[in-house]
Order: structure tokens, then C-alpha cells, then sequence
């Protein structure tokens, strides 16, 4: 079924945007990051059209904007959905939503680490760069408490990727 294939595609392309900016937002909200504004502007514009009509059903607890955490859910499950098309019963999507979002969650940290790595190596004084400092800073504060420099040399980085690589292997492993 090519025709599914593509169709596949284009709605997996979309979803992994909106969900990443819509974990994104959770993740800058929950960690109390003030992004530059042209990041702002890019998140709330692309997700407000979810998130607040879904405050009114979801309201944010204990400074956590639930919201866009469960906006993010509900797009890895509409993308899954398409699956249904294929002949999957709805557990085995609701099973394959949830392994996809537990692993957006995992690549999203993933992608800010190699992002981080990229600025303290081409340009430490970029823009962006004390934002994604700041939103990798919960991630490698406790790995920094036991890896520590060598040579003047920060292996924190490198030991979180390779920790949630790892999470990755075994959240795979949980859900075969």
C-alpha cells in the first residue's frame, strides 16, 4: 500500500513537529526556562490552538502545564491512529501511541544534548545557546555530581547521551 505509506509519512512528519513543540513547551514551562523570543513566538503560535481550550479540561497543577504534555499524547495517538487503516486493533495502537511518546520524550532530551554539544564546540556564544544550556541544565546537574572533568573537560554530555540511549534500549525492549 504505497499510497498508505505516504500518507504515513506526511501525518508522522507533522506530528513529530506539533508533539515536539508541544514538549517542548511542557519541558520549558516545567523547568521555569524563559525562552528568547523568536522560540517563544515559534512554540505558542504553533500550539496554542491546542493547549488552550485544553486548559479549560486540564488545568495546570503544581506548576505543570498538563495541557501540553497530554496535547503531545494526543497527537502521537492521532498519528498512530492512521495505523487502524492498516488493519491494527486499537490496544496495539494505543500500546505502539505510548511506546512513541515515551520515545519523543527520550529523543527531544537527546536532540537538546547534541544541540548543547554543537554550540559549546562551533559557537558557545550563540543566542540560543544559554536557552538550550538552561533547558539541558535539570538533565546534567545530577550527572555532573558523579562524572567529574577531566582535564578540564566536561564528560556530562556524553554520559546523559549514552544514559538515555540506554532508557531508549530498555523502553524498546519493555514494549516488544
Amino acid at each position: 500500500m504505497p499510497v498508505l505509506s505516504i500518507v504515513m509519512l506526511i501525518v508522522d512528519t507533522v506530528a513529530v513537529l506539533l508533539g515536539g513543540v508541544l514538549l517542548l513547551r511542557f519541558w520549558m514551562q516545567a523547568i521555569r526556562v524563559r525562552p528568547p523570543s523568536s522560540v517563544a513566538q515559534f512554540t505558542f503560535q504553533l500550539s496554542d490552538w491546542l493547549v488552550r481550550p485544553m486548559r479549560r479540561l486540564v488545568p495546570g497543577v503544581g506548576g505543570y502545564d498538563w495541557a501540553s504534555l497530554l496535547g503531545a499524547f494526543l497527537i502521537v495517538l492521532l498519528a498512530t491512529s492512521v495505523r487502524w487503516f492498516a488493519g491494527y486493533p486499537f490496544e496495539a495502537i494505543l500500546l505502539v501511541a505510548l511506546h512513541r511518546f515515551l520515545s519523543w520524550i527520550l529523543y527531544g532530551f537527546m536532540a537538546l544534548l547534541v544541540v548543547e554539544a554543537v554550540f559549546s564546540w562551533v559557537n558557545p556564544n550563540a543566542p540560543l545557546a544559554p536557552f538550550v544550556r538552561a533547558m539541558n541544565e535539570p538533565l546534567l546537574r545530577p550527572v555532573r555530581r558523579v562524572v567529574p572533568l577531566v582535564g578540564n573537560l566536561d564528560l556530562s554530555l556524553l554520559v546523559a547521551l549514552v544514559l538515555l540511549q540506554i532508557a531508549q534500549i530498555l523502553l524498546d525492549m519493555l514494549f516488544r
